[in-house]
């Protein structure tokens, strides 16, 4: 307890510091604020894209997948590696039109080149909604951890009592993040991520041998997951059989695509200083899938290990850990995973806000909205989403909030046509992408509603039969594909009808432009960042 609050204790004081860390002289706007004054170089911006990316939740759901089901758990590795190649793509062009014009949100850049205020509303509206669960979840991990610890009392405690430490938890995050906004998050990086590779490093050694060796946990993890339970079926499997194949894969795809679609990868980007940065970022971001491989082991530790999750796999990590460590290390384990949860709660927080102010409140309440003011209801929205996760934690089962994060991730894909496509290429016609955007969310609501679980009805999963081939796969992919198929007909259509076109504000030589480059106005004051841009 002594170790895990000292650890706490730590970077609240940093996060608050993180204020005065890199300040301008005019910080009451949204770049300074919200994108960190578009300063972080190399590293800085390596540890908070993997404070973004690496999360508490991560930290305890990819191991308690395979506690619980075995090698289907192992995707989150693939598909992380898988990410890298193709960010490298598309993520330097983003940067360099967003510094160019002065864009905060991907939803600036999608209605500055499509000239579609209602096509930016639904990517926005998405981002908010795809991120709230999410924001859940990292108190869903920091919950766990309190679990173990105790703290708060059992489950017949008074209800505010046994919730004290996360209301508490709570209030320092959205303190330190009103006050800091991204500089927070992006100081606190350095001591989350540190304390993790230094977790991960301990236990997978530490732990194996006190178990007996990887022979003996793998030996007693395939025999535990090819134990048969109430339906006659096997838990899991120690390597993923040939029945499972298209559902991994389009799940590892799907989720690769997925991932930089969310508002707070894109906000950890454009924080960066130069279009380098990102590229340099894509190759040395895949150690973080490294500890990942590693990290997912922990599930078949915990299987040999016998941990008593007490009905909730999300506990077999922080358990495991409470079993096997010191009672001193076991506290920095735990302060790891709290922290884990703090840094990417704050930068999704912040990415909700710059979504709502820049591209619902300006663009539709108030379009003469100042800087000033921009920044002031960003703060107020990033306190307002904070809320409405914890409220969704503490009224709400736990499964619920994990399967509307499986729900986000579906959503979020279906915004992949008008950022990704739109970076290469005008072709697509506004009012077909918002066609296909459309069709992607009904049907991938539609489907995910329709899967069933042992526990529940409805939203059991992610995964049904693909149409048309009849194998189980990501509800994602297969909405993704449809959205992408209706995009491309009815631009043609449209096209045919000469259906007009809106204002493209952006320039080819926009999407290659760096710091050094002539018109950049990345350096320029806000007030006149993306001014004249409608060339």
């Amino acid at each position: 307890m002594a170790v895990f609050v000292f650890f706490f204790l730590a970077v609240t004081v940093m996060g608050f510091l993180a204020a005065r860390w890199r300040q301008a002289e005019q910080s009451a706007n949204l770049d300074e604020w919200g994108l960190g004054g578009r300063s972080f170089g190399t590293w800085i911006t390596w540890f908070l894209l993997g404070g973004d990316l690496y999360t508490a939740y991560t930290f305890v759901a990819v191991p308690a997948a395979i506690y619980a089901a075995g090698a289907s758990g192992f995707f989150a590795v693939p598909y992380t590696i898988l990410v890298y190649p193709l960010i490298f793509t598309f993520l330097p062009r983003l940067w360099s039109v967003s510094h160019k014009h002065g864009y905060v949100t991907t939803s600036d850049f999608v209605r500055g080149r499509f000239g579609s205020k209602g096509l930016s509303l639904a990517v926005a509206l998405t981002g908010i909604l795809a991120t709230m669960p999410y924001i859940a979840l990292q108190l869903v991990g920091i919950q766990a951890v309190l679990d173990v610890m105790g703290v708060g009392g059992g489950e017949h405690t008074n209800g505010f009592v046994k919730d004290l430490p996360l209301l508490i938890a709570f209030a320092v995050l959205a303190a330190y993040t009103y006050s800091s906004g991204l500089r927070a998050p992006a100081l606190i990086a350095f001591v989350k991520d540190g304390l993790i590779y230094l977790v991960i490093g301990v236990a997978i050694v530490y732990i194996p041998v006190k178990l007996g060796g990887f022979d003996a946990i793998f030996h007693a993890a395939g025999k535990a997951l090819a134990h048969t339970g109430p339906t006659g079926k096997p838990r899991g499997e120690l390597t993923s059989g040939p029945n499972a194949q298209w559902a991994y894969a389009t799940l590892a795809l799907g989720s690769a695509l997925a991932l930089f679609m969310y508002p707070h990868s894109i906000t950890a980007t454009l924080s960066s200083r130069s279009r380098n940065v990102i590229r340099r970022n894509t190759t040395i971001l895949p150690l973080y899938s490294l500890m990942l491989g590693l990290l997912a082991l922990l599930g078949f530790m915990a299987v040999k290990a016998g941990t008593d999750i007490k009905g909730n796999p999300q506990l077999a990590i922080p358990q495991l850990f409470a079993d096997m460590f010191p009672s001193w290390f076991a506290g920095v384990a735990f302060a790891a995973i709290g922290i884990g949860a703090l840094v990417p709660a704050a930068i999704m927080s912040i990415a909700a806000a710059n979504l709502f102010t820049r591209n619902v409140y300006k663009d539709f309440l108030r379009p003469g909205a100042t800087p000033e003011q921009e920044h002031k209801v960003a703060k107020l929205v990033s306190l307002l989403v904070k809320v409405g996760a914890l409220v969704f934690v503490l009224t709400m089962d736990k499964t619920v909030a994990i399967n509307f994060q499986l729900l986000g991730g579906i959503w979020v894909l279906q915004t992949m046509p008008a950022l990704v496509g739109g970076l290469f290429t005008r072709w697509f016609h506004r009012w077909a992408l918002l066609a296909g955007w459309a069709v992607g969310m009904l049907y991938g609501t539609l489907a995910a509603y329709g899967v069933a679980s042992p526990t529940q009805k409805h939203f059991g999963g992610s995964s049904a039969e693909i149409p048309g081939i009849g194998q189980i796969g990501y509800i994602g992919l297969t909405a993704f594909a449809l959205n992408v198929v209706v995009a491309v007909v009815l631009t043609f259509v449209l096209r045919a009808f000469k259906a007009p076109e809106g204002t493209d504000e952006t320039s080819p030589d926009d999407y290659t432009a760096d710091l050094g480059d002539k018109g950049v106005t990345a350096d320029l004051p806000p007030a006149t960042a993306g001014a004249g841009a409608g060339h």
